[in-house]
C-alpha cells in the first residue's frame, strides 16, 4: 500500500491545480478573524482588513477578513466531490475595543457561508481545550456585573456536499469495511463533544510561530477515519505546519495541502521524513485501546459474538470483522514538496520490526 501527498504553496482561494470534484474530504482548521495574531495575515490579503483596523471600524474589520476566507470555502464547493464532508475547525473571537469587552462570532459566520454555498450542516463538535491557567476568569472577578465567561472551547463545524456518499461497487463496499472503527471509538467521537489539549508549538522561528496554531494530528486523525475511507484523497486549504498531512498519512489516505507562507515548506518536510514512523502511535493505541475495552466487557457480559478476521481478537459488531488500521514503514520526498508513503502488509509485519 502507498499514499501520495502534495504540497502546494499558493492562495487557497483560487486553486488551479485542483480538478472539479477530486477531494473526498476537506479537513482544516483557517486564520481565525478578530484574533490579533492574524491580523497582519488578512491584511496582507487585503489590505483594506488594516484600514479598517487603523480606524478602530472593527465590524467592518471583520466582515471583510471572513470575506478572504469566503473565497476559500466557495474553492472547497468546486474541488469536494458529492457526499463529501467538509470539517472546519474555527474558535470565535474575543476582544476589547474602546475598554469594551466583545465577541466576534466567526464559528456563525462560517456556517452562514456555507449555507449559502449549497452545503448541508451536520450537528458540529464542541472541542474543550484544556487549559492550565490558575486563574481563568476574565472581567472583574469575584464582583458581579462585569465578569465574562471563559471562553475555552472551539468549534469543529462540520458539512457535506449533497447526498450522502454512496459505495456501489463490491471492492468500494470492501474497502469501506476495512476503514470502519471500533464500536466503542463510535461512541467517542460521534459525541459532541471532545476534550483534550491544544497542540505544543515546537517552532524555533518567532516569526513563523506567530503564524501557525496548529490543531493536535489526534483532531484530524479521529476526522479522517470518521469521514473518509482508505486511499481517499484528504484537502486542507490552510495546511500551516502539515498536521492535517502527518494525520493522512497516519490514516492510509491521500492528501493535498495548500499554504501561502513557503517559510513551512522545510519544516513539513522534516515533519513528514523524519517523523513518519512515530504516526504508528496512532492506530497502535487503537488497538490497545480496543483490547483493554474488550477485557473489561467480556469480564462482565461474557463473550463478544464476532471476530476481527486480520487480529483475531474480539469485536462488538459484524461491521468491525474487516477493520484493518494501517502502519506506515517509511516515507520519501519524490520531487520539491511531493511525498509517498509506504506501509507494512500488515500489524505482525510492523510490530517484528520494532
Amino acid at each position: 500500500m502507498q499514499t501520495t501527498h502534495s504540497i502546494l504553496f499558493q492562495d487557497s482561494g483560487q486553486i488551479k491545480t485542483l480538478a472539479d470534484q477530486s477531494v473526498d474530504l476537506v479537513v482544516t482548521s483557517p486564520p481565525y478573524p478578530m484574533i490579533e495574531m492574524w491580523d497582519s495575515h488578512f491584511a496582507e490579503t487585503d489590505p483594506d482588513v488594516g484600514l479598517f483596523l487603523e480606524r478602530e471600524d472593527f465590524r467592518a474589520a471583520f466582515a471583510a477578513m471572513h470575506a478572504v476566507l469566503d473565497r476559500v470555502w466557495a474553492e472547497l464547493y468546486r474541488v469536494m466531490k458529492e457526499g463529501a464532508f467538509a470539517c472546519i475547525n474555527i474558535g470565535d473571537a474575543t476582544r476589547t475595543i474602546n475598554k469594551s469587552f466583545r465577541l466576534f462570532a466567526n464559528h456563525s459566520r462560517v456556517q452562514n457561508k456555507f449555507f449559502e454555498l449549497g452545503f448541508n450542516a451536520l450537528p458540529m463538535i464542541l472541542w474543550r481545550k484544556q487549559t492550565n491557567a490558575p486563574t481563568k476568569f476574565m472581567g472583574s472577578g469575584m464582583l458581579p456585573a462585569g465578569a465574562y465567561v471563559t471562553l475555552e472551547h472551539e468549534y469543529i463545524l462540520i458539512f457535506r456536499k449533497g447526498s450522502k456518499r454512496v459505495f456501489p461497487a463490491a471492492e468500494e463496499k470492501h474497502n469501506r469495511m476495512l476503514s470502519s472503527f471500533f464500536w466503542e471509538e463510535r461512541n467517542a467521537w460521534f459525541s459532541d463533544l471532545w476534550d483534550f489539549k491544544g497542540a505544543r508549538q515546537e517552532i524555533n522561528n518567532n516569526e513563523m510561530r506567530s503564524r501557525s496554531a496548529a490543531f493536535p494530528v489526534i483532531l484530524p486523525f479521529r476526522l479522517i477515519n470518521m469521514y473518509s475511507v482508505l486511499g481517499d484523497t484528504v484537502f486542507d486549504p490552510f495546511l500551516g505546519t502539515g498536521t492535517t498531512t502527518l494525520a493522512a498519512i497516519a490514516s492510509g489516505r491521500n492528501s493535498i495541502g495548500c499554504e501561502i507562507d513557503l517559510n513551512f515548506s522545510e519544516l513539513i518536510r522534516k515533519s513528514i521524513l523524519e517523523h513518519t514512523e512515530r504516526l504508528n502511535i496512532y492506530n497502535s493505541e487503537r488497538i490497545k485501546s480496543h483490547l483493554r475495552f474488550v477485557k473489561a466487557d467480556q469480564e462482565s457480559k461474557g463473550k463478544m459474538k464476532y471476530r476481527n478476521s486480520h487480529f483475531g481478537f474480539p469485536v462488538m459488531t459484524s461491521q468491525e470483522k474487516e477493520l484493518k488500521p494501517v502502519f506506515v514503514k517509511y516515507a520519501v520526498e519524490e520531487s520539491k514538496d511531493s511525498y509517498r508513503a509506504f506501509y507494512y502488509d500488515s500489524f505482525d509485519q510492523y510490530e517484528r520490526q520494532q
